[in-house]
């Protein structure tokens, strides 16, 4: 079974560009110039359930677009994209409950709170039962060797304790599709 199918994916952005100074400035304010840059374009691909799959590609290749499309943060330019059978950018609950995305720049923790109370926040936005919970923060936390850091404010986390904590947030509610974009301190997973 297919679980995300990609058919001529593009996605363009408009930059403007602006002369230096406040001259330039003031001549932006009533005629802005702009042009479209490409950050995806026209690409297409099938990966089946359980597949593993990475993007390999330098700096502004579209990999981070690709997945901001996939997951739903971004509206394609044109092109469709299904991901579970859900076109991602409607954002419908059923989908979002299926998906997860984890951001090396984002966070799901909340910063002045310990990993365990974003945890149990999540727990209830995605409505994960009581026992599903324990059984799976308990896999996760001995998988990822985090047990004495649970209780201790995020901002006081190394950034790989924080990076292991932002990837069982993101798996607590046993998603079928998982995004990661550029993790780095993650390679003791």
């Amino acid at each position: 079974m297919k679980s995300i199918v990609v058919k001529n994916l593009s996605k363009y952005f408009r930059v403007y560009k602006k002369e230096p100074g406040i001259a330039g400035s003031l001549k932006s304010l009533f005629h802005r110039k702009h042009y479209d840059s490409k950050a995806v374009d026209n690409i297409s691909f099938e990966i089946e359930e359980g597949e593993l799959i990475g993007f390999i590609g330098p700096n502004g290749a579209g990999k981070t677009t690709t997945l901001k499309c996939l997951s739903g943060l971004l509206f394609p330019t044109s092109g469709e994209v299904s991901v579970l059978g859900h076109k991602p950018f409607e954002r419908k609950k059923e989908f979002l409950k299926q998906i997860s995305l984890v951001m090396g720049q984002k966070n799901q923790l909340w910063w002045d709170l310990p990993p365990m109370e974003s945890f149990l926040l999540n727990k209830e936005i995605y409505q994960v039962n009581d026992d599903t919970f324990k059984k799976t923060l308990d896999e996760l936390v001995s998988l990822l060797e985090v047990e004495e850091v649970l209780n201790i404010q995020v901002r006081n986390l190394s950034l790989g304790q924080r990076m292991k904590c932002e990837l069982i947030a993101s798996l607590l509610h046993r998603p079928k599709v998982l995004f990661l974009e550029v993790i780095s301190k993650l390679s003791s997973v």
